[in-house]
């Protein structure tokens, strides 16, 4: 696979993984891009092709790295593929910046209606399968919370067997794929279990269903957008509960 390819694209935070700087190494005359954001890396003073992430230092969770290198990736793929993508940039852009307040401040309701669940198990398919994996990481991370992503399958034919009162379901129902989120929500509350549905229209809310919507994006840019809702609901269980990571995030060499 490595030899067939015609460009290989390695994505990393630090520049410092291991495995990728043995990559880069090893590459001889391959073509090999570089996402990257540190300048200053061994990874990106070895990469002759590279786009910088422009995240600048995390302290905490690595939110803004995750936010920078999703965006770099689409327009790096749509580039690729001849694709316009500054409309569809310029228009996610504006709904984050719109949706970022009144999400947050809905945060500390978010995190009343979670309260005392065993575990959250976030959801998304397509492009907010990513959002659901940086959610969980953060969540867990940031709280000591157990939580965990899933595609809609991998929910529906693993944890949904178990699920209960004890629950907590985030569904990514958005885009061309909303219909099934919707489906799972609700499989989900006839168990038991409690949803926060992010979805691009207005529901009603019960007990057992607490709606956030949020304006639809092009595809694949809900995989940026759709991070709000559970980043809210990580501050609203910091603010109650306390930071377990205290900030630390800084760049050198990665040991394991």
């Amino acid at each position: 696979m490595w030899d067939d390819s015609a460009l290989s694209v390695l994505l990393t935070t630090s520049g410092e993984s291991a495995e990728l700087v043995a990559l880069f190494e090893k590459a001889g005359e391959r073509a090999i891009g570089l996402i990257c954001n540190n300048p200053v890396s061994t990874c990106w003073n070895l990469a002759r092709y590279k786009l910088p992430i422009l995240a600048g230092p995390e302290y905490g969770n690595a939110t803004k790295t995750y936010t920078n290198a999703a965006a770099a990736a689409i327009i790096l793929a749509s580039e690729i593929l001849d694709l316009p993508w500054q409309q569809d940039a310029d228009r996610a852009a504006d709904i984050f910046a719109a949706s970022l307040d009144p999400i947050f401040a809905r945060r500390a309701e978010l995190e009343a209606f979670c309260r005392g669940a065993a575990n959250t198990e976030i959801i998304g398919r397509g492009a907010a399968y990513g959002s659901a994996i940086m959610s969980a990481l953060c969540i867990r991370e940031m709280t000591g919370h157990r939580a965990a992503a899933h595609t809609g399958a991998g929910f529906k034919h693993g944890p949904n067997l178990d699920v209960d009162e004890s629950h907590v379901a985030i569904i990514f129902a958005i885009g061309r794929v909303a219909e099934l989120g919707i489906k799972l929500a609700e499989e989900c509350n006839r168990r038991g279990g409690k949803v926060i549905l992010v979805s691009n229209d207005d529901r009603k809310a019960t007990g057992q269903l607490f709606p956030v919507r949020i304006e639809a994006v092009p595809e694949p840019w809900e995989s940026i957008t759709s991070l709000l809702v559970p980043q809210a609901l990580t501050l609203g269980m910091v603010e109650r509960n306390g930071c377990r990571l205290p900030p630390r995030f800084q760049y050198g060499v990665m040991e394991q």
